[in-house]
């Protein structure tokens, strides 16, 4: 199937950009659609890492304030999740999960298992998720508050075992999409010796 770019124009730059795009495709019983506008937040590509110690089987999972989740409920406003950036230029996705792991946990990973690649709103975003799985040694990394303050990142480090970390997910304390994902997976493909 084809689609056509009509036109593009930029509504907004900032920390991050939005353009509106208007465009037509082919439809799926034949013909094309008419002119489509709609407004696509374009945002650099992202990497996040599950980190599990497999000896010990618990996680590291750290929490952050997240203003679009406090503007929709404030309880929920500092957020579970797993260690994440955003790729700059230049850095590869292992770079980027290293620089991530080192940042913000105080973390040094040897191993990465690349798990998947995904949009998580291709609806309305051109960013696409690189999922990966760092198994490590979490006796020895430094819990507490990292995070670089020139970023502005307040971040609380805990390692868990996987059986809370999966009680969390189910009863709905992690709502996170990238530690989500990442759980699930683990659970499927990762079961506890």
């Amino acid at each position: 199937m084809k689609f056509d770019i009509l036109s593009q124009q930029n509504l907004y730059q900032g920390f991050f950009r939005v353009d509106a795009y208007e465009f037509r495709h082919e439809l799926f019983a034949g013909g094309w659609s008419g002119t489509v506008r709609r407004e696509i937040f374009e945002r650099r590509n992202a990497v996040a890492v599950l980190l599990h110690d497999p000896v010990a089987d618990t996680l590291l999972v750290i929490e952050q304030f997240r203003p679009g989740a406090a503007l929709r409920d404030a309880q929920g406003a500092w957020m579970v999740e797993i260690v994440a950036g955003i790729v700059e230029d230049g850095e590869s996705n292992a770079d980027v999960a290293r620089r991530e792991a080192q940042e913000e946990a105080g973390c040094t990973l040897d191993t990465l298992e690349h798990i998947i690649d995904f949009y998580p709103s291709a609806g309305g975003s051109t960013e696409i998720v690189s999922l990966y799985y760092a198994p490590v040694d979490l006796s020895a990394v430094p819990t507490g508050i990292h995070g670089l303050p020139e970023e502005h990142e307040d971040i609380r480090v805990s390692v868990i075992p996987r059986h809370t970390a999966l009680a969390w997910l189910k009863a709905g304390k992690i709502q996170a999409s990238l530690a989500i994902i990442a759980l699930q997976w683990l659970a499927l493909e990762k079961p506890p010796r």
